[in-house]
């Protein structure tokens, strides 16, 4: 028996590429630089008081004194002013991604957010509006804390203990600009330890039963939810008051202890029985295969986690699916078709009344040492050539939930339309941005024992182009 849940989002996923074409147009009636996003999405960093309404804006700081109002969670004055930008037609400096992909011919996900029935069922109040309201978001991710075990190559003290505690002992890495140190996470840059009384974390749960009625989208980020109180705080409430309308998401790398994660598993296990919730997705973060993986995220085991994806898709059958999260950075290019080829294999072991599989390849913008728009034009290439393979590999009605879809490979192509834009960089900017790169992952082996060349073989020649600008810096 399929319940209720189990076919979410398949007719919208198979016509997100028509959606988001469409709604350019009824956006542009209204403003050729509008987002709903701007309005129904916030991601809230609560250890530190940051704010942003998707991924791509730079985080800005939600004044603490604000806090009497908890919806000025979302409602900053700054986020007002760009809605305000937004509807007189003028472009935010800080969605420049989006005017660059659109600049390109490309479709951005201001499109693709703007068309998803969160933010679209919203369009006409949005257009009518002034800007300077206070919105009840539909889609809200949270991260509560900084704890983590891991010590991702991109990431900071910030959304990780683990590098806190790194940099604490060891200074900040010797980039250019150094890198994490530690006397920048200061004021509020510092992350609240969970021991310490957090403002941000109390107006959260103030706004909590004002924002819980109108959630359609719920995620919890970090840090790692596992390790987390509050994931289990909201696990609690939602079993206590089923939403069934309930798209309940969480991110996590995995690895944690096997005590963490066995107790994680039984309570999305009872989320996932009755009508607690419409759907629950478990984001998985992964940017490449194997050693490779580990590399990027450190402290990742990467069986591990494969053992573990398997294991829930097999333990709880029904009511979710499992997304990677694939940040696309210039160590993800050589070992992504393993990865790929292994997501078709999830599905079409897992996958046969619905899709239970996804991936998502969002661009990593910093730190910038790690772009792909860094890397040789080959690389690109190398890219296209998985592009072409992804669409020798799309789904027919014969192979549905087999293949790859449209907007799987639309957004990979967009990703590798980003990275040559590359080419137009200022000589300058590359070699000093390849000298970084040098120093800091010489600098990672050097702390924890890893060794760039070993593990990437493929990637020596670049390795000793950007040793040689290192050496000139």
């Amino acid at each position: 028996m399929v319940n209720k849940g189990d076919e979410v989002g398949e007719d919208f996923k198979s016509k997100f590429l028509s959606d988001a074409e469409s709604i350019r147009e009824k956006l542009d009636s209204i403003s050729p630089s509008l987002c709903l996003a701007k309005w129904k999405q916030v991601s809230l960093h609560l250890p530190t008081g940051l704010n942003n309404s998707c991924y791509h804006p730079p985080l800005h700081h939600i004044p603490v004194e604000s806090l009497t109002n908890p919806a000025a969670l979302h409602n900053t004055a700054h986020k007002k002013q760009q809605r305000q930008l937004m509807l007189s037609g003028q472009r935010p400096a800080e969605c420049s991604y989006c005017w660059t992909m659109e600049d390109a011919g490309k479709l951005s996900d201001r499109h693709y957010r703007s068309g998803e029935p969160w933010a679209s069922v919203d369009f006409e109040s949005i257009a009518n509006s002034s800007g300077d309201e206070d919105v009840v978001p539909s889609y809200v991710e949270v991260n509560f804390n900084h704890v983590c075990n891991l010590r991702c190559s991109y990431c900071s003290p910030q959304f990780s203990s683990s590098w806190a505690d790194e940099v604490s002992r060891l200074g900040a890495y010797p980039t250019r600009v150094p890198h994490n140190a530690p006397e920048h996470f200061v004021g509020h840059r510092r992350p609240i330890p969970v021991r310490e009384h957090n403002p941000y974390v109390e107006a959260f749960w103030s706004w909590w039963p004002r924002l819980y009625p109108e959630l359609q989208h719920f995620r919890m980020t970090g840090g790692e939810p596992m390790l987390d109180r509050n994931t289990y705080r909201v696990f609690d409430y939602v079993l206590e008051n089923p939403k069934p309308d309930l798209h309940l998401n969480v991110t996590s790398n995995f690895s944690v202890d096997e005590k963490s994660w066995q107790r994680y598993k039984g309570y999305v296990q009872q989320l996932c029985a009755g009508e607690h919730v419409e759907h629950f997705m478990q984001y998985v973060s992964v940017d490449s295969w194997g050693a490779q993986a580990e590399y990027i995220r450190h402290g990742l085991d990467f069986d591990l986690l494969w053992d573990r994806v398997n294991q829930f898709l097999t333990d709880i059958p029904s009511r979710n699916s499992v997304t990677f999260i694939i940040t696309m950075n210039n160590l993800s290019v050589t070992a992504l078709e393993n990865l790929f080829a292994g997501i078709l294999g999830l599905r079409q072991t897992y996958s046969h009344t619905y899709q239970r599989v996804w991936f998502d390849t969002p661009v990593l913008r910093t730190p910038t040492w790690q772009s792909l728009q860094l890397l040789p034009e080959s690389y690109a290439d190398r890219l296209e050539h998985l592009w072409a393979w992804m669409i020798r590999q799309a789904e027919t009605p014969e192979t549905r939930f087999h293949g790859f879809k449209d907007y799987e490979m639309a957004r990979l192509d967009r990703d590798i339309a980003w990275m040559r834009q590359g080419q137009q960089l200022d000589s300058k900017y590359i070699q000093q941005n390849q000298a970084d790169f040098y120093k800091f992952f010489s600098e990672h082996d050097r702390r924890r024992g890893t060794d760039f060349v070993k593990t990437f073989p493929e990637m020596m020649d670049w390795w000793r182009q950007c040793e040689y600008h290192a050496r000139q810096s």
